[in-house]
């Protein structure tokens, strides 16, 4: 019990900078404390006292702002930063190493009972604040879910999801960003500011009606000179005219899915 907890303690202060010492945490952090509650709640659960349970995990959300259904599963080093709001449903399950953030739900949307109407985060899994996770969906190793997305279907591992409703952008095509957040330390919050499709889909669609507006200038430019000059359409055309299509429609349709 004691190895687990000095090891929750050590995951909060490697992952928030305002941590400054371990009876800071162990005092001050409503995360910690939630955590502790509700394995004693979990404790009970199994033993058949469910009552019992859920009233330890009812006293936690009075103390500590944060309900965890005594039946959920948490993994280790899990890290509930700030957290106020949260919400952990009966079949949810939080793998090792995850960070989730204030206002989080972590919620179903089936009334069937003995399904699995929550969803399960594996391994080292951030969820931003204000995020909605519902379903009993898996969200892979590794992902992040953007603060205040709304996920209703499952993220691959290592892809991150934004938006409502979430769109998932997979970590291949964003693998450069991620080797810079890396070595910067410790990604907050679950996204950073090229993180939005919809953003990247306008940035996209700007700078092809840039190309268009330049590429029509130049076309003009060719016209005069013909209508002044012999000389052939191919010496008009400037060199840096293009000479095929570069729009890529496929890639914005695919950010707008």
């Amino acid at each position: 019990m004691f190895s687990r907890l000095r090891s929750d303690v050590q995951c909060i202060l490697d992952r928030d900078p305002a941590a400054r010492s371990r009876w800071e945490v162990l005092t001050c952090y409503p995360g910690l404390h939630a955590l502790v509650l509700h394995r004693l709640a979990h404790a009970c659960w199994g033993w058949g006292l469910r009552w019992l349970g859920r009233f330890i995990s009812n006293l936690s959300r009075w103390l500590t702002g944060i309900e965890i259904h005594p039946a959920a599963k948490i993994g280790e080093r899990v890290f509930f930063d700030h957290a106020m709001g949260v919400v952990v449903g009966e079949t949810a399950e939080i793998g090792d190493g995850c960070t989730i953030y204030q206002g989080v739900t972590l919620g179903g949307t089936s009334l069937y009972k003995g399904t699995k109407r929550h969803p399960t985060l594996g391994r080292d899994v951030v969820i931003g604040a204000g995020a909605k996770v519902l379903g009993g969906f898996t969200v892979g190793d590794g992902a992040k879910v953007g603060s205040n997305a709304v996920v209703t279907k499952p993220v691959p591992a290592g892809a991150t999801a934004v938006g409502n409703p979430a769109r998932i952008i997979q970590a291949e095509s964003d693998a450069k960003r991620e080797e810079a957040a890396s070595k910067m330390g410790f990604s907050a919050y679950g996204v950073t500011q090229n993180d939005d499709p919809l953003s990247q889909a306008m940035r996209g669609l700007i700078d092809s009606a840039a190309g268009q507006e330049h590429q029509i200038a130049l076309l003009w430019q060719a016209i005069e000179k013909l209508s002044t000059s012999q000389a052939s359409p191919q010496d008009c055309v400037p060199s840096d005219a293009a000479r095929q299509e570069h729009f890529e429609a496929a890639r914005i349709n695919q950010l707008l899915d």
